[in-house]
């Protein structure tokens, strides 16, 4: 049998460099799973196997993976650093500022181009016959044809002038010269020197070799700072266009990530799915581009004229706003739509992505130390709108309603406006806040009446101050009609301290509109009658009935009504009662219709969508609807971004408009959890008499505590003893008739005994 030679060992199929450097550690070798390997044969004793045979040229065991494995990680470290998230970052960066300049250098040439070119005049004149309007098209041509006849005139000048220029440069050169010479002659004479007179001329080439040697000096920077400036001018150009590439861009994506141009806008338009709409944009031979206006910077923002073609309306557009700004790389409160005076035609605001949520900065109010208010030609700085413009209202003659959700910056809108007013002296407060949790006690010492409370007591004192507001303006109705016919004027009527302004401001009035606070009234044999309710939304209404009343007739005598309320339904914000308004602004609300309630069908149908705000984070964007704001033309809204004051800073405002005022004796509302003691206070009121009639004791307790019984009657009077057991009684004149109702001091007396007595039961 023939000896097989024995097998080399199978070559190693694969290394991990791990691995190996863990078997070298160990001194285990790799188990061969192919191919078992050969037998040695045994010794004479037996026991030492013979070692395989190796190959001289072959490297030793172990040598050639780690070699290998040396070269891989070698290998790897240049793709490493290349791929490295830090490199990634900064090719971006260098990408994205380089194409900030190159690109930021075809916009300063774009627009350097159309200055020269009548490029924007024919887009201005193609935009206006695609939205019909002949006339303005008219006037863009007379305008183009107005342009090339300036510039024809300017190059003839120029051509013309550049003779007149050299021949005017030599004779000033040559006057020049000769004036030198001239004073050089005269130095000659002088010093009997000949050589002197060119010495002024050699003076003259010492300054200028002087001035182009520092020229030389100062030219390296100052081109080295042109070109920074130059650079500088391309970079922000570029940026402000976003003309760096998508991938190059920050992931943040906050600022500049999708810039708003003619083919994005018809791109989103196209992707509406509204038929009609897209085939019109397919089969537009310009690509659509007659359809837009032009694209116009708009504060945060750009701003859009969009001509519908037939067969799409206005409100269709509309009612995909949420996918319109989608379509377009926004968010849906960063589109506002609305519908200009021209037909068939909607204006789009589209804000730069992030730009609305950042905050708008505190108002002036607080940073101006000086801040001063005019009721009649002032304007109140209320906030920003959404390009960023100052949002000024006039409060002169308006009443007023702002609406929305809870906890979304009603109050501290409400609360701004009547802080600015403050600091017109001229300006009297009546105030409810119907919440009564504070946010209107900084107004103690300003206002003539507050009230703070939920409850109905509290409702029946705002009714109560309300009415009061009507017979205030009914007796300046009837001042003004009298001096009218006196002859006075209107302005000179109203500058009159009788008609000092009266704003009467109730917070929460949703609670009045929903309070089942009725009249009661008690007859002599104890029944107890039920009259008109104080609150409510009815008609029969009390509190409802005297804000209508001041609806409709205070404005002419300088007494307004401003109310905030929550949640707008027909239950808490009767229609006659919102309608009334000359302002309606709504913070973020439900549905569509309570937006129509908020604002108006107008407003709405006009592009206002309060309920489109976001809830919690919109706190303090108002929809205003109203003339008391500056609108843009064929606008019936805006949205305002009201700068929000806190406690503290309002606290500091209401003082200093303390400062201009004479103190003001605040009237308020008697507190149902701390009541008064009606039986001490009716005995202190009795004095010494021991029997005093009812009308006057009435008459002495409003004038002692008019914040108390400034509203009672005698019938409240009446009721009051009688649970106490102090009924008021008829005296007996002499002829056995009866007499006059009083009250009895001993009758007090005796009541309040009972009640010590009783109170000192029950201790016991």
């Amino acid at each position: 049998m023939t000896d097989l030679a024995p097998e080399a060992p199978a070559p190693a199929m694969g290394t991990v460099h791990d691995l190996e450097e863990h078997r070298a550690r160990t001194g285990h070798q790799p188990v061969n799973l192919t191919k078992p390997a050969p037998a040695s044969p045994p010794t004479a004793g037996g026991t030492e196997p013979v070692p395989a045979p190796q190959d001289d040229g072959a490297p030793p065991d172990g040598a050639g993976t780690s070699s290998v494995s040396a070269w891989k990680r070698t290998a790897r470290l240049p793709w490493k650093a290349v791929t490295h998230e830090r490199t990634r970052q900064g090719a971006r960066l260098a990408a994205r500022h380089s194409a900030y300049v190159l690109g930021g250098a075809g916009v300063v040439a774009k627009r350097a181009w159309h200055g020269r070119t009548v490029t924007v005049h024919h887009q201005m004149r193609a935009a206006a016959v695609a939205a019909g309007n002949h006339e303005l098209a008219g006037e863009w041509q007379e305008k183009a044809d107005k342009f090339r006849a300036d510039r024809h005139r300017r190059r003839m000048e120029l051509i013309t002038g550049v003779p007149h220029m050299a021949k005017s440069a030599a004779i000033g050169a040559a006057g020049a010269e000769g004036g030198l010479l001239l004073l050089g002659a005269c130095m000659a004479l002088h010093s009997h020197q000949l050589h002197d007179v060119i010495a002024p001329t050699l003076a003259a080439v010492d300054a200028i070799q002087a001035v182009c040697w520092f020229v030389s000096v100062a030219w390296g920077p100052a081109l080295a700072l042109v070109l920074f400036g130059v650079l500088a001018h391309l970079w922000k150009a570029g940026q402000a266009q976003g003309t760096a590439p998508a991938w190059a861009r920050p992931a943040s994506g906050a600022v500049d990530d999708v810039p708003i141009t003619p083919s994005i806008v018809v791109k989103a338009l196209s992707d509406l799915g509204i038929a009609a709409l897209k085939k019109a944009i397919k089969d537009a031979a310009d690509g659509a581009a007659g359809m837009l206006g032009p694209i116009t910077l708009a504060g945060r923002g750009v701003e859009v004229d969009v001509t519908l073609p037939s067969g799409v309306s206005t409100e269709e557009i509309l009612g995909k706003r949420r996918k319109l700004a989608e379509n377009m790389n926004r968010h849906e409160h960063e589109l506002h739509m609305s519908i200009p005076p021209a037909p068939r035609t909607v204006r789009m605001w589209i804000a730069d992505s992030g730009a609305l949520d950042e905050p708008i900065g505190p108002s002036p109010l607080v940073t101006d130390p000086e801040v001063s208010a005019d009721y009649k030609s002032g304007r109140a700085p209320w906030g920003q709108d959404l390009r960023g413009d100052t949002a000024l209202i006039s409060l002169f003659q308006r009443h007023m309603l702002i609406t929305g959700l809870s906890n979304q910056g009603k109050t501290a809108a409400l609360r701004a406006l009547a802080l600015w007013l403050a600091f017109d002296p001229r300006v009297k407060f009546r105030l409810a806040d119907l919440k009564g949790v504070g946010d209107w006690s900084m107004l103690r010492g300003l206002a003539e009446v507050l009230i703070e409370g939920p409850t109905d007591e509290h409702v029946i004192a705002a009714t109560e101050m309300a009415e009061d507001t009507v017979e205030e303006m009914g007796r300046r109705i009837a001042l003004m009609n009298e001096l009218t016919r006196k002859g006075w004027s209107q302005d000179k009527i109203l500058a009159d301290p009788r008609f000092d302004p009266l704003v009467l401001i109730v917070d929460e009035a949703q609670v009045a509109y929903g309070s089942g606070a009725r009249e009661t009234h008690v007859a002599e044999n104890g029944t107890v009658k039920y009259g008109a309710p104080y609150g409510g939304s009815k008609a029969d209404s009390r509190y409802f009935q005297a804000i209508k009343k001041i609806h409709d007739q205070g404005r002419a005598v300088s007494v307004t009504t401003w109310e905030g309320t929550q949640d707008p339904t027909n239950e808490n914000l009767p229609k006659r009662s919102r309608e009334g308004n000359h302002i309606r602004a709504s913070l973020v609300v439900g549905t569509e219709s309570q937006a129509e309630m908020a604002v108006g069908a107008q407003a709405l149908a006009g592009g206002a969508a309060p309920h489109k705000l976001r809830q919690g984070l919109d706190k303090g964007t108002l929809v205003v609807a109203g003339d008391g704001i500056k609108l843009a033309p064929g606008q019936s809204s805006v949205t305002v971004r009201t700068h929000f004051i806190d406690i503290d800073a309002a606290k500091e405002l209401a003082e200093r408009a303390k400062a201009l005022r004479a103190g003001v004796q605040t009237q308020t509302a008697a507190d149902p959890a701390e009541e008064a003691d009606h039986l001490t206070d009716v005995l202190e009121a009795l004095g010494d008499g021991k029997r005093v009639q009812t009308q006057e004791v009435l008459r002495r307790l409003i004038s002692k505590h008019p914040d108390i019984y400034g509203s009672w009657e005698l019938h409240d009077l009446t009721r009051v003893l009688r649970e106490a057991g102090a009924e008021p009684k008829a005296t007996r004149a002499d002829n056995g008739k009866a007499g006059v109702v009083c009250v009895s001091r001993a009758r007090i007396q005796a009541a309040i005994e009972a009640r010590e007595d009783e109170a000192e039961s029950h201790a016991e």
